[in-house]
């Protein structure tokens, strides 16, 4: 692989300005020093690690903060947990009972309230009523449910009882989730019949009776049943809120070592095949509870509010346990961010005095498409931290969050982690100066580099495979049923855990994560970032997204073809293709220019906001397009 990226299209790689947080988040953030915070980490991991632990509730102590035998790494060794106690118990037998644990909302307004001290009693019901269907620890429930307070409820009552969640985003079809309940081999699925998206019924139970046809080692459905009049249910299912009402509130936490398993979560594979992320109870549990605070930086007055959903790993960990663990006020809202108007998110931010808010940077360039004046109508002056991953966050993005939405009065932070990952390894914290097109520094704990195919460090400046040089308690244990597939991760480099991630580290450390391996396109034998392209197709007046792929040339070896979604108001026109052609030779210079650019409504896309540009190259291609499972409708 080359590395040096040709000098000409290193522009987005250069920092125009930095931007130093406001009072306001300095004086409220939890880490205040970074850099002690961060050397005492490096230094002594046990110790801050073990320090950081100690802060929750174990039923027996650890013997080992670490045992590091590459590519195994356990934490917490011999100690015994669950985390259902920090998550729930930790609150409700403290001051905390009757604080607000979550408020759900619904596309048309509908609002639930639960606090912890009524969040215990229906997961212990609920965990009760698991158990009499027979599930026990190690047992997996496949759970196929959109954004509920029902859905949080099954995901705890399962580790309430040591029984090994696997989450499917609502909305996957019958053949993706029938690879994940046959993978898994689930006793039991939880779904709902219907959900709601943009106005319209989505009718999951129909997708779950298709996935599980001929499955005969499944034992029993629950179904939280939402259709008015209720749907008939066969003898073999049962409803979610009878099985739950006909069981006490009182339920013993089962007794978890650090490292038993608390769920499996899927990602799609270009083969077809997805794999099954395993994270465990102990570690998991430290690093999404210290992030929560010190990342984040949630505190009791917040009210927090994530747009993913539960079936990503960012709802595992930043909607669901992180939050809960650190005892703060979650909102979670079911449907799309632009449904009912274009303006709903922020109308809930008003509302609701959302202080703490993440998203994606598709969200934004989303927001960004439909103009100033449905963010500016509404109040957001509560909002402190506004924190953005999922994928790069363009220079114009980062801009428009902090001087539209933010309004310079908080900080707009970027970070970066994946899903073998369960929270964030690199980020600019909120008392950090921000450097638009840099994602940030290593954050505690941390230690990361920019390295060759042989794990040969690189010089400031140079592009290579993003790695991570020791483990960390909240990263993934193994790939369910295929532990070769987890070996690989790190082993490819010698030592090193290999992100699949191309990045470039400056001189003053800070990152910016390029893209996919397989999203750096080689012309003319200079190696390009897909993330450089955008940013530069996105930061013309008229584009609001903006996607590229490489098709085979036989004089460049690959040509650049560019996907546009314009901005409201903005018409197609051969003059304004030319003009954003012209943009991007400007910007990055004649090597980056596209050879070919077309105009579409909307990209294809996860239902977690990543662009699939696969999928378009296979489309252009005329080949296989591979797992779609995730694909958004």
């Amino acid at each position: 692989m080359a590395h040096d990226f040709d000098s000409k299209i290193e522009h987005l790689l250069k920092v125009s300005g930095k931007y130093i947080p406001p009072k306001r988040v300095y004086e409220e953030a939890y880490i205040k020093d970074y850099e002690s915070v961060y050397a005492y980490s490096i230094r002594d991991p046990e110790g801050f690690w073990g320090q950081i632990a100690r802060e929750l509730i174990w039923f027996s102590p650890w013997e080992k903060v670490r045992e590091i035998d590459l590519p195994h790494h356990r934490w917490f060794v011999g100690g015994k947990t669950n985390i259902t106690v920090n998550a729930l118990d930790r609150h409700a037998d403290s001051w905390r009972r009757n604080k607000v644990a979550i408020i759900w909302l619904s596309e048309e307004g509908e609002e639930q309230v639960g606090t912890y001290g009524q969040l215990r009693d229906r997961v212990n019901q609920f965990a009760n009523g698991l158990k009499s269907l027979g599930v026990k620890k190690g047992d997996r429930v496949v759970i196929y449910m959109s954004l509920t307070i029902e859905g949080i409820i099954a995901m705890l009552a399962c580790a309430r009882i040591g029984a090994i969640h696997s989450v499917v985003y609502a909305g996957m079809g019958a053949g993706a989730l029938r690879s994940r309940i046959e993978d898994c081999q689930a006793k039991v699925i939880i779904c709902s019949d219907v959900a709601f998206r943009r106005g319209k019924v989505v009718r999951l139970k129909a997708t779950v009776d298709e996935a599980l046809e001929h499955l005969d080692f499944v034992e029993k459905v629950v179904v939280h049943r939402r259709s008015k009049p209720p749907i008939e249910l066969e003898e073999w299912e049962v409803d979610f809120w009878e099985l739950l009402r006909s069981h006490s509130h009182h339920c013993a936490p089962e007794v978890m070592d650090a490292e038993d398993p608390l769920f499996i979560l899927y990602t799609s594979g270009t083969t077809g095949r997805p794999k099954g992320v395993v994270h465990v109870h102990g570690g998991y549990m430290v690093g999404t509870y210290y992030l929560s605070k010190a990342f984040y930086d949630l505190k009791d007055q917040d009210v927090y509010w994530s747009t993913s959903d539960i079936g990503w790993i960012v709802g595992h960990s930043f909607i669901v346990y992180g939050p809960l663990c650190a005892g703060a006020t979650v909102l979670i809202r079911e449907g799309a961010p632009d449904y009912p108007h274009h303006g709903i998110v922020w109308e809930m931010v008003q509302k609701y005095g959302v202080s703490v808010m993440f998203t994606a940077p598709t969200a934004l360039r989303m927001f960004m498409r439909f103009g100033e004046e449905y963010i500016k109508k509404y109040d957001r002056s509560t909002l402190r931290l506004l924190a953005c991953a999922g994928e790069p966050l363009n220079p114009e993005a980062w801009n428009f969050a902090q001087e539209v939405v933010l309004e310079n009065r908080g900080h707009c932070i970027d970070n970066f982690w994946q899903t073998e990952i369960a929270g964030p390894v690199l980020g600019t914290m909120p008392t950090g100066v921000s450097k638009p097109g840099r994602v940030g520094k290593p954050l505690p704990g941390v230690v990361a580099d920019v390295v060759d195919a042989q794990g040969k460090p690189l010089p400031a400046g140079h592009g290579g495979y993003l790695v991570l040089r020791q483990p960390l308690p909240y990263m993934m244990r193994t790939i369910y049923g295929d532990p070769k597939r987890y070996e690989d991760y790190w082993l490819a480099i010698p030592g090193c855990y290999k992100t699949g991630d191309i990045a470039v580290c400056d001189e003053e450390g800070y990152f910016a994560v390029l893209g996919r391996v397989d999203d750096v396109l080689n012309v003319a034998g200079h190696r390009i970032g897909t993330a450089d392209l955008e940013s530069a197709l996105v930061a013309h007046p008229s584009v609001a997204e903006a996607a590229v792929v490489g098709l085979p040339d036989e004089i460049k070896g690959e040509s650049i073809k560019a996907f546009v979604v314009l901005r409201a108001g903005k018409k197609p026109t051969e003059g304004l293709r030319k003009s954003i052609i012209q943009h991007v030779r400007k910007e990055l210079g004649p090597i980056a220019t596209p050879s070919e650019l077309a105009f579409v409504e909307k990209l294809p896309k996860t239902r977690s906001g990543k662009i699939m540009r696969r999928l378009l190259r296979a489309r252009e291609l005329g080949l296989p397009e591979g797992d779609t499972s995730t694909l958004e409708d």
